[in-house]
């Protein structure tokens, strides 16, 4: 097939969730099939981005956002029902790039990532598309208005409402639709959300095989992208509320916060006992001197990838029910799951004293992981779904 991918971001380097699933998935759809690809971009771009992504695709095409643009688009977007990252990720040139790529290579398939991308390719009706929702958006946005200060609650708030709207009037627009999980399918409120076909992450063999270390340099691990609101929230959630419970039995514990663009909140959680590593090039490192990851999700939507790589090196896991609800492991068997302060400062003090329950935890959540979530196995479905729609 001839495909063409829009994505809202370019998908390298892999420090974030969504461009983490793109890159697996352009890997293996590039093996067999003929692979544009469309990416916005809204940051410096990464040196090394165009000559990975040019080893996988016969046609790469960045268009860079600048800010007078983006402020332009917010601006506008106060006079829209579009949500306003629908509004912040519209181009004029990359719409009229879009329209003549479809016009000149006539590709026989659209998948859109996020449904940040799909004003561009909504009037081309004459091809089969997929629509990655990836997360339930809406939804996400949502669960973050409560804790957010009076002004910023009155933005989210409206965002809320016109995600809420736009995930069901861009439905029927796509010949398929993807979800991360059953537990976002479920959020989105459309009378045929069940025909969402689920595509969770996958996590690289190269995280089953890598070797632990004896030593470990860290008690605690937190990990992902350190400017996303959830895993802030996350971090000094940690920090604030659990670890003082932690330390009253065991006083030496530390923790590393581990992750790109840390926010001046997160630099703020610095002490002697709390460690903020910033960008780190290989995170496999990072597990592997890690005793026990931590993952108490407040907000957010979607499969938590950090759970993912975690279990896949037999780190012992503990995180939320909200988080576990996507990823679907067995409390007390392959992860722990906490709810409250107490809870979680209980469980790690458990795994610390405890080498056999953290080292049983670990092992069964490497082979549920290996068991349940293989690139190869999400992204085969993925182009199954595709290939289905030509006929």
């Amino acid at each position: 097939m001839k495909l063409l991918i829009i994505l809202s971001r370019v998908p390298y380097p892999l420090e974030k969730g969504d461009k983490l699933r793109a890159f697996h998935q352009l890997k293996h759809l590039a093996e067999k099939h003929e692979v544009s690809l469309v990416c916005l971009n809204d940051v410096d771009l990464h040196p090394e981005a165009k000559e990975v992504l040019n080893k996988i695709c016969s046609e790469v095409h960045i268009v860079q956002l600048g800010k007078f643009q983006i402020a332009f688009n917010l601006l506008k977007g106060l006079f829209s029902i579009k949500p306003f990252q629908v509004c912040y990720f519209y181009s004029k040139r990359a719409q009229l790039l879009i329209d003549s790529l479809i016009q000149k290579q006539q590709p026989e398939h659209i998948y859109c990532q996020l449904i940040r991308t799909t004003e561009y390719v909504k009037k081309h009706t004459q091809i089969s598309k997929t629509l990655d929702y990836m997360d339930a958006l809406s939804k996400g946005i949502e669960r973050r208005i409560y804790k957010a200060n009076w002004l910023f609650k009155q933005i989210l708030r409206l965002e809320y409402k016109r995600l809420y709207y736009y995930e069901q009037y861009i439905f029927p627009f796509f010949t398929n639709k993807t979800i991360i999980s059953q537990q976002d399918r479920e959020l989105i409120n459309h009378p045929q959300k069940n025909s969402i076909e689920i595509i969770a992450n996958g996590v690289d063999a190269s995280f089953l095989n890598y070797p632990n270390k004896e030593e470990k340099k860290y008690d605690l691990l937190f990990s992902g992208n350190m400017s996303y609101p959830p895993n802030v929230e996350s971090a000094i959630y940690i920090v604030e509320e659990i670890l003082p419970l932690v330390k009253k039995q065991i006083p030496n514990i530390h923790l590393m916060i581990a992750g790109t663009s840390p926010t001046s909140k997160i630099m703020a959680l610095r002490s002697d006992t709390v460690l903020v590593s910033g960008w780190v090039k290989n995170i496999k490192e990072i597990y592997a001197n890690s005793k026990i990851v931590i993952a108490p999700m407040q907000t957010g939507t979607g499969l938590q990838n950090k759970l993912l790589e975690a279990m896949a090196m037999s780190i012992p896991c503990i995180s939320s029910a909200m988080a576990n609800n996507a990823l679907k492991a067995r409390h007390n068997e392959s992860i722990l799951v906490a709810e409250t302060p107490t809870e979680y400062a209980d469980f790690i003090v458990e795994l610390m004293n405890n080498k056999k329950k953290a080292n049983d935890i670990g092992k069964n959540g490497k082979n549920f992981v290996s068991i349940n979530y293989g690139w190869n196995t999400m992204n085969t479905k993925l182009e199954n779904i595709m290939r289905q729609s030509q006929r």
